[in-house]
């Protein structure tokens, strides 16, 4: 029996573990539940709230972006639509920054077969006319922040602004309307992180921080998105005043 005494002992604790895992277990279980519920509250909260809403479809294939943009719309109360997103492969245009986005507004228009709205940002050098403008994305691919820097090494005048311009259509026939929201500043060699365009090198008018330095939610009070959207915000109340369920 002395010899076999001890053997009971590990039986006995991996007993306890067992239940002790199995609590832990039902636990995780609970907590997971509560979760997937909390969540699927929100869900049902959302689709109640925007159901029987006219759609406008944003054209991007950006979820962030779409979460960004629906986010600065609802600011001030609900709208009387729902924004849905869809990916469309649109031509790369060129012209002034108000023109090309008048023209892939006409065209996802045609696309998509309702009210669509559509965005493109520009960085404007002033000591260039303007230039990079739209064609900032390029710029930044071929130059990198210091190339674009380096385009401002001959002159004095490193002054720039930040353009968004959300172009908005009722649908096929109906001509764009136009949103033109900026940003004053200037360019500076890049400071923040580095993942995310060119925010690291323009430093809005009247403060000491880059883009890339600042807070999301400080960003979002002066953006250039930001104050185009506003002027949507309006137009889209204004239009479907009556949606409201």
């Amino acid at each position: 029996m002395a010899r076999g005494g001890p053997c009971f002992a590990p039986a006995r604790t991996s007993a306890r573990r067992a239940q002790q895992r199995s609590r832990e277990g039902l636990q995780r279980g609970k907590t997971v539940r509560l979760s997937t519920t909390a969540s699927t509250s929100r869900l049902v909260a959302i689709a109640m709230a925007t159901a029987g809403l006219p759609k406008v479809t944003f054209v991007t294939g950006n979820a962030k972006k779409l979460e960004e943009v629906k986010a600065i719309l609802s600011t001030g109360g609900a709208l009387p639509v729902e924004i849905v997103s869809q990916k469309i492969d649109l031509p790369e245009l060129q012209g002034e920054p108000e023109e090309i986005s008048a023209q892939k507004c006409v065209l996802a228009a045609k696309e998509v077969g309702g009210p669509v709205m559509v965005e493109d940002t520009s960085l404007c050098f002033n000591a260039l006319g303007g230039l990079p403008g739209p064609y900032i994305k390029w710029f930044l691919e071929k130059t990198g922040h210091a190339g674009l820097n380096n385009l401002l090494a001959a002159y004095d005048d490193k002054s720039a602004y930040a353009q968004c311009i959300f172009s908005y259509s009722a649908g096929p026939g109906h001509a764009p309307v136009v949103f033109d929201g900026r940003t004053a500043g200037r360019i500076v060699p890049a400071r923040g992180p580095t993942d995310f365009g060119w925010d690291p090198v323009f430093e809005p008018e009247g403060l000491t921080t880059t883009y890339a330095e600042m807070d999301k939610a400080e960003k979002n009070k002066i953006s250039h998105r930001y104050r185009a959207l506003a002027k949507v915000q309006e137009h889209l109340r204004t239009e479907f005043a009556s949606a409201t369920p």
